[in-house]
């Protein structure tokens, strides 16, 4: 690592996470203004009264402190505000279908069985994205041509009374204006697939070549070049179900030349949905290359257009529309049964692709393992294609209603509907019934008192036993809800399945819905059916008209949209391939100042963007610039979440690799309070004679034990590359923000150890200079004894140490701290007791290192003093002691 000079500076590049932010809130200012950036993506600076961009404060680092510029990345318009955004919600089942693909297990190079079946499970998911935007194209024309036009406007109809009889009688006009809705429907996700964000110029530079470019996170969230393929396919697979429902449905064969070129459409649109493989290209194949040159611009074109030819002439002659469409009931059970086959397909097929990718995982401990064994991808599409048959059947009921015409018919597969969300919703009350009960058990079953208290929490907060009650609890359940989780899906996608086969099995026996199932079953459904569809409008009414609620509900396009078009394409457009490039774009610009030290920071959701951009950063940048590059994470998921959730996307091994590109310069804050952040780079944390210990990613690249953790001059524990921060924060320190209370999730900067730990990710700092742990327990190790050594006695008297002094550095494995440990705990090896002077004895009695005389069995650390300023850099203890050695 290069020395710091004279004109070194840093700048702090920050990246927010869910739920958006103001550029205040970003850079800890009053007020802020735009330095870079095209109004989407903003980089954004504090500012003076004058609204003229300043730099932050300084850094303190060492024994002094070095200039800081303070920069935010400002992304949240990409996925909130407006009605356009807020509408995005009513396509959430075709974004969970799309990032379903991206949760596919990753395979072995070289494995060909792997590899055949990845291939498989691609096309599956992309056929089962293709299904779904034919069922809402096919349940849109349920509600307008067959409920509305064929039904509530046919001649003599007591329904929308209002209408005049010459309209009633002229089927065309009937047809063509309840088609247009769903023409203009096509049209718009046609439009919205269509639409990226633009990346800002010099924001697009190649990789360049380097032995130190592994496989880092994030390596193939890459633009996907072949979207336009797939939007042709879903396109005029959509036109085409419209054309096939009115004509009779995909059942009932017809001379009619549009029936015949409608079916011949849907084929080719199915059949080139899965010979185009992989749209990224990332396991291109031979066929898969064959398939995108056929389906080139000009026969893109040539199909939607004369799938849109058909649409037309479909809607200008309908035939008669007198009574309810035979092919409405068809086509909507068929494409149901098309989607349920898919998920039966990928649930099948993913066993044996997680047990053929298992080895990539085999030796990690079961918390780092990936969720469900990697069978995560199956109840995600489960439960995208039950919302978006829910969503639509839900409208369609919710339309009949409002009609107020009890004449009206839908087709029968919605009774079914009806009765799979009456089962899904009982069983749900039933599961949310269990885990309530269970939690208020394991919540009662608890120990009380100090016994609650986890050992990380009292070392964290030694000597603050309000603090420790107070953080204990929050520690208790944000594990709880990091741990499980995943099961609450996994729950939600087992409730889904198991409805599904009751309702398959009666629709087999072939009896009616309300004859078989009881009424009070069908009313709860069609009553959730209702609230699915009238909940959702609602919530995007809101978001449309007020900016709080459109930031909450753009948390599931800030958590879905991450991730590029690859099984779906009709999904709004990915932010990550605009931020992830301008973030390394505008690091690089800085670090052309070779006196600049860049450090991106990233809470939350914005870690993934800062890491991901910090890996492609450093594929770009040559050796010597490397090492100006820092990367601190807070309140990040890359340990819990992403690397189970996408173990293609974000492996373990990728974690480690950028860790060891890193050299130590990655640093995580971490709350065990936080139900969504976590710690990053350590895991098997425990607290064993006074130390806490662990496993993790070393500097090196290495994974393996590292050194116990030390204390930093703020009370935050540092073992790793992780920082855990007392919660509630010590203090209140002078000249600090502070605030009172668990902080949980929010408000990392505030910290006092923020600034700290993006010193040492600017290679400024190190944690060498921090008060080791305190070290003085009665239980012994479980090491074997070794011989003993006669020991030196100091020539100015019993030697003294700093408390947690023989706790040992970075540099100490844990092996060497456990058995400095076993030699505190040992009577001297001289035959005459050691006789201490009474000067001696008071020091050492007085002195923040020496243990408590606790009989307490529970392996518990010292407890240091209470922190009141941190003053310089070192701990508190240590000048403590060292003052009262200068008095003596």
């Amino acid at each position: 690592m290069q020395a710091p000079g004279r004109d070194t500076r840093v700048v702090e590049l920050r990246v927010h996470g869910i739920l958006g932010t103001t550029g205040n809130a970003l850079t800890d200012s009053v007020a802020s203004v735009d330095v870079a950036g095209d109004g989407v993506g903003r980089i954004v600076r504090p500012a003076d009264r004058l609204r003229r961009p300043v730099e932050g404060p300084n850094l303190p680092a060492g024994d002094g402190s070095v200039p800081r510029v303070v920069e935010g990345y400002v992304w949240g318009g990409m996925t909130s505000g407006g009605l356009a955004k807020a509408s995005w919600a009513l396509l959430f089942p075709f974004a969970l279908a799309n990032v379903a693909h991206w949760m596919l297990p990753p395979v072995r190079p070289g494995d060909r069985v792997g590899g055949l079946i990845s291939g498989v499970l691609r096309a599956v998911m992309r056929l089962s994205a293709l299904l779904l935007t034919m069922l809402f194209v096919a349940q849109l024309t349920v509600i307008g041509l067959d409920l509305v036009a064929a039904q509530c406007l046919s001649p003599g109809a007591q329904c929308l009374t209002f209408v005049p009889d010459a309209v009633r009688h002229l089927d065309v006009v009937r047809s063509a204006i309840t088609l247009l809705p769903v023409g203009l429907a096509v049209l718009l996700m046609y439009r919205i697939s269509g639409v990226s964000w633009r990346v800002s110029a010099g924001a697009r530079e190649a990789a360049q070549e380097s032995g130190r470019a592994p496989m880092l996170p994030g390596a193939n969230v890459v633009a996907d070049p072949d979207t336009p393929a797939l939007r042709a396919m879903h396109i005029t697979a959509a036109l085409s179900t419209v054309a096939l429902l009115v004509l009779g449905g995909p059942l009932t064969p017809s001379l009619d030349p549009r029936w015949l070129a409608a079916a011949a459409l849907l084929v080719i649109a199915l059949v080139g949905t899965v010979a185009i493989d992989d749209p990224a290209g990332l396991y291109s194949t031979e066929e898969g290359r064959r398939g995108r040159v056929a389906l080139g611009r000009p026969q893109r074109r040539t199909l939607m257009t004369v799938a849109a030819l058909v649409f037309t002439s479909v809607a200008l002659m309908p035939g008669s529309l007198d009574h309810p469409l035979d092919g409405s009931g068809s086509t909507i059970d068929l494409i149901t049964v098309g989607l349920i086959t898919c998920c039966l397909v990928v649930a099948v097929l993913l066993v044996p692709a997680a047990l053929l990718a298992r080895s990539a995982w085999a030796s990690l401990p079961s918390r780092l393992r990936p969720w469900a064994g990697g069978w995560m991808s199956a109840p995600m599409l489960m439960i995208a294609c039950m919302l978006g048959n829910g969503f639509g059947a839900g409208f369609a009921l919710t339309v009949r209603k409002a009609l107020g015409d009890p004449a009206l018919q839908l087709p029968a597969g919605y009774d079914d509907v009806t009765v799979f969300w009456g089962i899904a919703t009982v069983l749900l009350l039933v599961g949310g019934a269990g885990m309530a009960v269970w939690t208020l058990v394991t919540r009662l079953r608890a120990p009380k008192g100090d016994d609650m208290i986890p050992a990380e929490v009292s070392l964290l907060h030694a000597g603050r036993q309000t603090d420790q009650r107070a953080a204990a609890n929050a520690w208790k359940w944000a594990d709880l809800q990091r741990r499980y989780s995943h099961h609450v899906l996994l729950l939600i996608a087992g409730v889904l399945a198991f409805s599904t086969v009751l309702t398959l099995v009666s629709r087999l026996v072939g009896m009616p819905a309300d004859a078989l199932w009881p009424d009070w079953l069908v009313a709860l459904g069609v009553g959730a059916l209702a609230t699915l569809a009238g909940g959702l409008l609602r919530v995007v009414y809101i978001a449309a008209r007020q900016r709080t609620a459109a930031r909450y509900l753009g948390v599931l396009s800030d958590l879905s949209l991450f991730w590029p078009r690859e099984a779906h394409p009709v999904v709004p457009p990915c932010y990550a391939l605009k931020v992830i490039p301008e973030l390394a774009a505008r690091a690089k610009d800085h670090l052309s100042d070779p006196n600049t030290r860049v450090v991106l920071v990233g809470h939350s959701q914005g870690s993934l963007l800062a890491a991901v951009a910090t890996a492609r950063l450093l594929e770009t940048l040559p050796e010597e610039d490397r090492e100006r590059v820092g990367l601190v994470t807070a309140g990040s998921q890359l340990q819990w979440a992403y690397p189970r959730a996408f173990p293609a996307v974000v492996p373990h091994r990728s974690l480690r690799d950028l860790a060891g590109s890193l050299g130590g310069r990655w640093r995580s804050l971490c709350r065990g309070t936080d139900p969504l952040g976590g710690a990053v780079t350590t895991w098997n944390r425990q607290v064993y004679d006074g130390m806490l210990i662990g496993v993790g990613l070393r500097p090196d690249g290495s994974e393996g034990p590292l050194p116990a953790a030390t204390r930093g001059p703020t009370g935050a524990l540092v073992l790793g590359g992780d920082h855990w921060l007392p919660d509630p924060q010590r203090g209140p320190f002078s000249s600090r923000r502070w605030a009172p209370g668990v902080m949980a999730h929010t408000d990392y900067t505030g910290d006092p150890e923020w600034d700290r730990a993006v010193a040492m990710a600017a290679g400024l700092e190190t944690p060498v200079r921090c008060a080791a742990l305190p070290l003085q327990s009665k239980t012994p190790t479980p090491t074997s004894a070794p011989v003993q050594q006669p020991r030196q006695k100091s020539p100015d008297g019993p030697r003294l140490h700093a408390q947690g002094g023989d706790g040992g550095s970075l540099s100490d494995s844990v092996e060497e701290l456990a058995q400095q440990t076993e030699d505190r705990t040992e009577a001297p090896a001289d035959d005459e007791p050691t006789q201490r002077t009474p000067d001696a004895a008071e020091s050492t009695e007085s002195s923040p290192g020496a243990a408590p005389q606790d009989t307490d069995t529970r392996t518990g650390p010292a407890v240091p003093p209470e922190i009141t300023e941190p003053r310089g850099r070192t701990a508190p203890w240590e000048r403590g002691m060292a003052l009262r050695l200068s008095e003596n």
